[in-house]
C-alpha cells in the first residue's frame, strides 16, 4: 500500500500552483494509495501584526504574482489583505472532510484567496466560500468548524508539520522553491507544499515546487507494484 502525506495550507500560493499536478498524481494512483492532508498553518495566530498593513499587502501581492509566474496559476488582480490567519480555512477544510467534501471546499477556499483576492480567514468567510459547494450541509460544516475535535486535529497537523524529516533540513536544490525546511519561531517546519511517500520499500520526501515526474518516480521507488 502506498501512503501519500501532503503538507499544505489553503493560503499557500505554491500549493495553489501545485493543484493540477497533485490532481493528476491522484488520478494516476487512484484506488491504490491513501492520501492524507496535513494543514501546516502558514499564517499562525501568534504572528506579529505588520506595522504597515497596506505595505505588507502590496508586498505579498507581488510575491503571489512572482509565484504565479513560475507555476502558471491564476493570480488575483488585487489583494484585499494578507490573511489574518490560516486557522479558519484549515479548520473548514478539515471539517469538510467529515462530509466527504474536503477537496471541493479546499478548492473554494483557495479560489477566494487566489482568484478574488479575498482571503477566507474568518469562520464567516470560510462558510461563505464553502456555500457554493453542491451537496454540502453548511449548517453541519459550521458546527464541525467550531468543534473541539476538529481543532485538535488541526493542532496535531500543526505539530506534525513542525517535525520535518531529516531529508529536508538544510536541503539545497535548484529551482525557485527547493522545499528546504523553513526556520520559524526557533524551530523548523516543512516547506509548503511537501509530499511524503511511504511504501513497502521505504520513504521518499518530495518538497517544494516539483514536476509530476518526480512525484511519480517517488511513488514507484517506494511502492513499485
Amino acid at each position: 500500500m502506498l501512503e501519500i502525506v501532503e503538507f499544505t495550507d489553503p493560503m499557500c500560493p505554491w500549493a495553489w500552483g501545485s493543484e493540477p499536478t497533485f490532481g493528476r498524481l491522484r488520478e494516476l494512483t487512484g484506488g491504490r494509495a491513501g492520501w492524507r492532508r496535513v494543514y501546516g498553518i502558514l499564517f499562525d495566530l501568534d504572528d506579529d501584526p505588520p506595522p504597515d498593513p497596506a505595505a505588507e499587502t502590496a508586498w505579498y501581492h507581488r510575491f503571489i504574482e512572482n509565484v504565479s509566474g513560475h507555476t502558471g496559476a491564476p493570480c488575483p488582480a488585487t489583494l484585499e489583505r494578507v490573511a489574518l490567519s490560516s486557522w479558519p480555512a484549515s479548520l473548514g477544510a478539515k471539517a469538510a472532510a467529515l462530509q466527504g467534501f474536503e477537496d471541493a471546499v479546499l478548492r473554494k477556499l483557495r479560489e477566494a484567496m487566489f482568484l478574488r483576492g479575498e482571503p477566507a480567514d474568518t469562520p464567516e468567510r470560510v462558510l461563505a466560500a464553502a456555500s457554493g459547494v453542491a451537496g454540502l450541509d453548511l449548517d453541519a460544516l459550521a458546527r464541525d468548524l467550531a468543534s473541539p475535535g476538529i481543532e485538535a486535529a488541526v493542532r496535531a497537523d500543526w505539530r506534525e508539520t513542525r517535525r520535518p524529516a531529516p531529508e529536508v533540513i538544510g536541503l539545497t536544490a535548484p529551482g525557485p522553491h527547493c522545499g528546504a525546511a523553513k526556520e520559524i519561531d526557533g524551530g523548523l517546519r516543512y516547506a509548503l507544499p511537501t509530499l511524503l511517500f511511504e511504501g513497502p520499500l521505504g520513504r521518499v520526501v518530495v518538497p517544494g515546487w516539483r514536476p509530476l515526474a518526480e512525484y511519480v518516480d517517488a511513488a514507484e521507488r517506494v511502492a513499485p507494484a
